[in-house]
């Protein structure tokens, strides 16, 4: 049987009763569309992270392009993000009609390297969208200073680090709002498809929660602003008001998967395999364990021989993509997001995987970098 990089269903036998009656629950409340599930999750969510105000909406992606949306960003705007991110990140700024500006990355954390930041900023600028990538925070002191330096709106990118810290702050209550991404595979996953926007702005909540229904606030018929159907599903925001309970519990089994990797692959780092980089100030989450090595397709192919599926996050940096060729960047105009994508790759990371399982992942990956 392969192993992959992420697997739900020892973790579904173990909490199958409880997510089968958060179904029950919503089938039996007479509310399928925004009724008290939603509700009850969006102030449980902003409670957890201490903001005021939380909107449930469809995914990750339109979480990211209402955020935008509800902090004024539009055409003829300019957000600076980074191209080592998924697509959908830069796919939302697109849709919201914005232009992606890049600026590279660190070596050391594969974050956002801020110091390129004020240098990218132009009159166009309206925004910063800063990705919490893999699990850990970006450096957001200079990003905040640039924003009140510029008058710029901050919107956090929280989708791959529920429940991380940056210097004892909650992703997604740093900035002017957050979007998070709630796809089956994250920290806090759903059983299909969600996502949120945190705020502490009642302007910016009050204008997200228009947007994600058609423009539309005090009755169905009545059309304020031109806006989306991009309603958190009631099934999804029961499960997630469950698994949010365990939430703390789902970050301390990656970390402890972590360990593990460390102590037994820590000593690889003369053969040239990296493992991930803890930042300081910040309390890594894990939602993919991401390592780097020079031979990193060699070490996958030697790895599939023991059935075990390796993931690569990400092979081909967006504006290398076919898609934003228009955006003019030419090969060479982000090296380290460049070189890097070309050297990193992610181990399996799930918090119900087994020690046997992550024991057969570790002697696969030590084999094969001792051997390449």
């Amino acid at each position: 049987m392969t192993t992959y990089v992420w697997d739900y269903l020892a973790e579904y036998e173990a909490e199958r009763e409880d997510l089968l009656d958060a179904v029950e629950t919503v089938f039996r409340s007479g509310r399928l569309v925004l009724g008290p599930s939603v509700a009850g999750f969006e102030e449980e969510f902003a409670a957890y992270h201490g903001s005021a105000h939380c909107t449930g909406v469809d995914n990750g992606t339109n979480a990211v392009k209402l955020g935008l949306q509800a902090l004024g960003v539009g055409p003829g705007d300019e957000v600076i993000t980074v191209s080592n991110t998924a697509a959908p990140t830069v796919v939302a700024i697109d849709g919201a009609g914005a232009t992606p500006v890049f600026v590279d990355i660190r070596e050391s954390d594969f974050l956002m390297d801020t110091d390129q930041v004020a240098a990218a900023v132009t009159p166009r600028t309206k925004a910063l969208l800063p990705v919490h990538l893999y699990g850990q925070c970006v450096d957001m002191a200079p990003l905040r200073a640039i924003a009140e330096r510029h008058g710029l709106a901050i919107l956090e990118d929280c989708a791959q680090a529920h429940g991380a810290r940056h210097h004892g702050e909650r992703a997604g209550a740093m900035g002017d709002a957050a979007a998070f991404s709630f796809y089956p595979t994250k920290v806090l996953g759903a059983y299909g498809d969600g996502g949120a926007v945190l705020t502490s702005d009642p302007d910016v909540d009050a204008a997200l929660r228009r947007l994600r229904y058609y423009g539309m606030e005090k009755t169905y018929y009545v059309v304020q602003t031109p806006g989306h159907n991009s309603r958190l599903d009631e099934v999804q925001a029961e499960i997630l008001r469950r698994k949010l309970r365990r939430l703390d519990a789902y970050v301390a089994g990656r970390r402890a998967v972590a360990e593990r990797y460390r102590e037994g692959l820590g000593d690889l780092a003369g053969r040239g395999l990296l493992l991930p980089s803890v930042t300081e100030g910040n309390d890594h989450v894990y939602y993919v364990y991401v390592v780097r090595h020079p031979r990193r397709d060699a070490i996958i192919e030697h790895v599939k021989r023991h059935d075990i599926a390796l993931n690569i996050s990400y092979p081909w940096p967006v504006h290398t993509n076919s898609g934003f060729q228009h955006l003019g960047y030419e090969r060479g105009s982000l090296p380290v997001t460049e070189r890097l994508a070309d050297e990193i790759f992610s181990l399996p990371m799930y918090p119900s995987l087994s020690a046997g399982l992550q024991d057969k992942v570790i002697s696969a990956v030590r084999e094969a970098v001792l051997s390449v």
